[in-house]
């Protein structure tokens, strides 16, 4: 497949990086709300169970339910005077630290970190809701019908937690990255529930697993490690529904299709790979005096890059993805060399112990 977003495309050594910065079309992106997809509905007169081990998740789904409303403690405190994540974990507080600045201005910075990660996260949220609607729809079985309903019901409590958490604990909302956009966009008009089910229970909810969990293992937040915690229980179930469905239509399916599911699967998380934190920077480094290009230029020349970059894909996403016969000879080459997939599998969240930004 053709790489996504070409022509934003720069190497940094082996490195093919993704740097948008055309103020013009990153606007025109996020203006895009009406986003055309193909669609069709599946009737099922098959109202019993047909697929129990996603009769027996959905069944999971429906004990597990929360309020968003009840279920948190709101009135807990959260400070931008506290470390709202590991510092060592953070690459604005490590680059404000190197450029001499004070630790009030790290945890500042820190902070404004995690409110544009959780800005992204809820944004993904959002597509995921609109996707599992998708799903109820394209889906050929009743377990697979129902679960997907189920899920709608757990998106919708994820935009609205996080959409509280940032609105009355961290004081904003930061808009899409043009990059992500392009991606969920991208899942939204996918055509076929496999293609779908493969973009976003597959591979966007194991990453939201990693990136989460990750998250938690780095924050002395009470508030806001509950609220991950919940959420992630959710995922899990939601990246569980995406290798159940997959593993059924890879074992249907042809070895053209396999290739065309492996391939869309190494093309949209090498293209979210490519951007690193590059959108991140750009929009909050400023603030601080940071240069964003120096920043992502420096971390990539690191001599553990591959080890840090694949923390979060070694979690969840490529495992699954392994498991499921769509990482093999034709592209796992192609994954090492973009640093997401190693020999060294995550057992649960990492508390990051040595900094990740050296000097």
């Amino acid at each position: 497949m053709e790489k996504l977003l070409q022509e934003y495309r720069r190497n940094v050594g082996n490195f093919e990086l993704i740097d948008i910065i055309d103020t013009d079309k990153i606007a025109a992106l996020r203006n895009h709300l009406k986003v055309e997809t193909p669609m069709s509905v599946n009737w099922q007169w098959e109202y019993g169970s047909e697929v129990a081990e996603l009769r027996a998740l959905y069944e999971k789904g429906k004990k597990n339910q929360w309020n968003a409303s009840e279920d948190i403690e709101w009135d807990r405190p959260v400070s931008k005077d506290e470390w709202m994540m590991n510092p060592k974990m953070s690459i604005m507080a490590q680059a404000c630290q190197l450029m001499g600045k004070d630790e009030a201005t790290q945890k500042a910075a820190a902070f404004d970190e995690v409110t544009y990660t959780i800005s992204q996260l809820l944004h993904g949220e959002q597509a995921a809701l609109q996707l599992c609607g998708q799903l109820t729809n394209l889906c050929p079985h009743t377990d697979e019908k129902w679960y997907a309903a189920n899920q709608v019901a757990d998106e919708a409590r994820h935009n609205e937690v996080l959409a509280r958490f940032l609105s009355e604990k961290m004081g904003e909302i930061y808009p899409i990255a043009p990059m992500l956009k392009i991606l969920l966009d991208e899942l939204l008009k996918a055509e076929g529930y496999q293609m779908k089910a493969l973009g976003m229970q597959t591979l966007f909810e194991g990453m939201a697993v990693g990136i989460m969990d990750m998250l938690r293992a780095n924050t002395e937040c009470v508030l806001f490690a509950d609220i991950l915690r919940r959420v992630e229980q959710d995922e899990s179930r939601h990246a569980a529904f995406g290798v159940l469905t997959m593993r059924r239509c890879v074992r249907d399916a042809s070895e053209k299709e396999m290739h065309a599911m492996e391939d869309f699967a190494f093309n949209i998380l090498e293209t979210l790979n490519a951007n690193q934190q590059l959108a991140m920077l750009h929009t909050i480094g400023p603030k601080y005096g940071i240069d964003a290009r120096l920043v992502t230029e420096a971390l990539l020349k690191m001599d553990n890059f591959v080890d840090l970059n694949s923390l979060i894909y070694m979690h969840t996403v490529m495992p699954n993805l392994k498991r499921l016969g769509l990482i093999t000879e034709r592209t796992e080459q192609k994954w090492r060399d973009i640093g997401c997939l190693t020999d060294n599998r995550q057992d649960g969240a990492v508390k990051i112990t040595e900094p990740i930004l050296a000097g």
